[in-house]
């Protein structure tokens, strides 16, 4: 059997995400290869270019659609107010696109995407790392599995300790920008929550402005009912001194809590990268959380946190023409979810859905 022909990708971006996510997680997925890096930015080009020797570049995301008979995919990892015009540029030109979370401002513009994708028969995809965390594997595999009985409750944490602001678009309180955490680390609690539970039928949330000199949400808190009747509650902060546990899942014969981040992101930022020859995702025993009651809870193994399946799916689906692994009416969903929280916070009572 002949081996296929190698996808060539398109990536608009080498900052945070481009570099330490998208880019090496292109590079590892067999049958991939990283073509063009679209920045003007002479450092990143330099850094690229030591990173992914023989890559090309384009100084604008608009260069890629001119040689779209050059690329199979495209992957935006560039500032949030770009998702949605460079996503429509890219789609008109021809080809797939894979956006990095929250593919847009609100859930329309994602369904107009998403019908813009249907219509010239291209895939269309956004990136939601944090469905392959170890943690959230596992807790998947129990709600799967029954293991904890019926759950009722379901508690998510994405908090971190940064007391002062850092800068730049994710902090800005301009609306073209989509900051504040809700879009930033809301578009992964939620979505997660939403994967194990289903869609939401009313929506409660709390958010503030707590840092000096914070101009758009740095902790937040949203509480979900899910259709299927199960209640999810979700802290995101970046004020938090004292971290709560990732993971807590309740149920009506057993609990299930963890604690401390999948280790895959700070693996790829230091440098480490998939098939280096060291295992991945993979996390310590002294790190594994418990289920059970108090009486009897016992360890349970963390199953191994695998990113790189994101972008091997994506390959089987631009082979197959199958669905991309996180869709755009998905995301829509949990933006449906998103701007019904920031409503909520500003009029203090909930939203159905």
């Amino acid at each position: 059997m002949s081996t296929p022909p190698t996808l060539r990708v398109g990536l608009v971006g080498y900052g945070p995400a481009g570099s330490f996510f998208h880019a090496p997680l292109i590079a590892a997925t067999p049958g991939l290869a990283l073509d063009t890096i679209a920045t003007a930015d002479p450092d990143r080009r330099a850094r690229a270019g030591a990173e992914h020797p023989g890559v090309r570049f384009a100084d604008r995301a608009d260069e890629l659609w001119t040689r779209a008979g050059e690329l199979d995919l495209v992957v935006l990892a560039s500032p949030n107010r770009t998702h949605v015009p460079l996503a429509t540029e890219a789609l008109t030109a021809g080809l797939p696109v894979i956006v990095d979370k929250p593919i847009a401002a609100t859930a329309a513009q994602a369904r107009t995407l998403a019908a813009l994708a249907d219509d010239r028969g291209l895939l269309l995809g956004v990136f939601q790392n944090r469905r392959w965390d170890g943690d959230f594997r596992t807790v998947r595999d129990l709600v799967a599995r029954c293991a904890l009985g019926d759950i009722h409750r379901f508690e998510s944490r994405f908090e971190r300790w940064r007391p002062r602001l850092k800068g730049g678009w994710r902090e800005s309180g301009d609306p073209a920008d989509i900051g504040g955490l809700l879009y930033d680390l809301g578009a992964h609690l939620v979505d997660q929550a939403l994967v194990l539970f289903g869609p939401a039928a009313q929506v409660y949330a709390e958010a503030a402005a707590l840092r000096p000199g914070a101009s758009t949400d740095d902790d937040a808190f949203i509480a979900l009912t899910h259709t299927s009747g199960v209640r999810s509650h979700l802290w995101m902060s970046a004020l938090t001194p004292r971290l709560g546990p990732r993971f807590r899942l309740l149920g009506d014969t057993g609990g299930y809590v963890v604690h401390g981040l999948d280790p895959q992101e700070a693996d790829l930022r230091a440098g480490r990268r998939p098939g280096d020859g060291s295992p991945w995702g993979e996390v310590p025993p002294a790190a594994w959380g418990t289920a059970g009651t108090d009486d009897d809870a016992a360890p349970v193994p963390t199953l191994p946190g695998d990113y790189p399946a994101f972008y091997a799916a994506v390959a089987t689906a631009l082979r197959t023409g199958g669905a991309a692994p996180v869709t755009a009416y998905e995301a829509a969903a949990a933006l449906d979810v998103i701007e019904a929280a920031h409503r909520s916070a500003a009029s203090g009572q909930s939203v159905r859905l």
